[in-house]
């Protein structure tokens, strides 16, 4: 499990920054340990232990980019087209090593090995061919439309580095190099329930102040999309004594713990006793909206500790939580590098009044505006328990701490669903 201090959340301030949280976690965090070797069809999704080192070059030969005609720049003439003599014909994979002299083209196809002699190729389409002859048209350059050896990835280079979240296209550049296996780090072992005696399982009967449970599922498919392992532990009753059970038991086989409900200062918050008994807590009161209060500990279980995090009950503030804080963490325990949304610039279709120090994200829909500008449409309901507002609308406006105000018409930054939760 993850060997965590009871320290390691620790700060100081009643006030946590995104940016102060991000470099906390990955100044005290330790990704997993563990390792194993997995076939490239089993790859997707993994993240990368060690560097993959080429053992090759890539391409290995110099060949052809197109269909054509290969030739010796040299006997190029610089002011009139060149008519030069076929002498072969080259296909991609053919073993035969052919070389040019002065004078001579050889017909080549795109992937083909180039001939001795050759640097430069003229595309089909750009020549006249004339009985056994060519003729070439001036003002090529020298190599042009010749892949050269080792210009992808040079061997012995790193091909992909450690702490890659290995998509498809990863593995392709894995696959062409001749590599096979990679060795990744073991996946994340993720606990979660929600909690609170009003939440009810969907399917079951609804009582009257009852609300069925959204945020396990959320939080699933969530962990679920970013490679984790999840235990669900379903609904636990809102009585500090069962929570702790329930906790130090999943500590003791899971790197991270994360529930929903019962971490702010309410009476009725009990995870937060629960936690204190059977481990430490530090109360990351995140400045973030919507998604305060965000609690981090450490859960002490039998043969090993797990991180904890505790997020709001309401769905939208789970949400939001998730992808700005528990990504972060769970990339890092993950060993995965680190990743830094990209918000992209959008006009703002309507005002909007923030407070100062704090990051808020504001659900938004995109749509095309008469003068051809991307605009962002605020979602009529701003309410955390607003689960349509995450439904109808496309991402995530993010304004900054330092941000008070914005007009309409305003550059402000865009964070899609899919780059958010990818």
């Amino acid at each position: 499990m993850a060997q965590l201090s009871d320290d390691c959340f620790a700060f100081s301030g009643p006030l946590l920054r995104l940016g102060d949280m991000e470099r906390l976690i990955a100044e005290r965090i330790a990704p997993v340990a563990e390792t194993e070797r997995v076939p490239l069809a089993a790859a997707r999704g993994r993240v990368l232990a060690a560097d993959v080192i080429a053992p090759v070059d890539l391409p290995s030969f110099d060949n052809s980019a197109v269909d054509g005609y290969a030739v010796r720049h040299a006997d190029l003439k610089a002011g009139a087209d060149t008519r030069l003599a076929v002498a072969g014909r080259l296909t991609a994979g053919a073993g035969e090593a052919l070389s040019l002299n002065a004078g001579q083209a050889i017909r080549i196809f795109t992937g083909a090995a180039m001939p001795a002699g050759a640097d430069t190729v003229f595309m089909q389409e750009d020549v006249t061919t004339d009985g056994d002859d060519v003729v070439v048209p001036k003002g090529l350059k020298r190599g042009a439309n010749r892949r050269l050896a080792g210009e992808d990835i040079a061997k012995g280079a790193v091909a992909l580095a450690a702490g890659t979240v290995l998509e498809p296209q990863h593995i392709a550049l894995a696959a062409a190099l001749g590599v096979t296996d990679l060795d990744v780090r073991r996946p994340l072992k993720v606990a979660i329930f929600s909690t609170g005696d009003e939440v009810i399982e969907p399917g079951s009967p609804l009582p009257r102040a009852g609300i069925y449970d959204a945020n396990r599922y959320l939080l699933r498919e969530l962990l679920e999309r970013l490679g984790a392992r999840v235990t669900d532990l379903g609904i636990l009753a809102d009585e500090p004594a069962a929570l702790a059970r329930a906790l130090r038991a999943a500590a003791a086989s899971h790197d991270l713990i994360v529930t929903s409900g019962g971490v702010s200062t309410g009476e009725a918050d009990y995870v937060r006793a629960a936690v204190e008994t059977i481990g430490s807590l530090v109360f990351w009161r995140v400045a973030i909206k919507p998604g305060r209060p965000v609690a981090l500990g450490v859960i002490r279980g039998e043969g090993g500790s797990a991180a904890f995090v505790g997020l709001p009950g309401n769905p939208v503030a789970v949400f939001v939580t998730f992808v700005r804080v528990v990504k972060v963490l769970l990339r890092r325990l993950s060993g995965a590098q680190p990743q830094a949304p990209v918000a992209l610039p959008v006009r703002a279709g309507f005002a909007y009044k923030k407070k100062k120090d704090r990051r808020e994200y504001v659900r938004v829909s995109l749509k095309r505006a008469a003068d051809g500008e991307i605009e962002a449409i605020k979602h009529p309901q701003d309410g955390a328990g607003i689960l349509t507002s995450l439904t109808q609308t496309d991402g995530l406006l993010e304004f900054p701490e330092e941000t008070t105000s914005i007009a309409r018409g305003d550059r402000v930054g865009f964070l899609s669903y899919a780059q958010l939760i990818g």
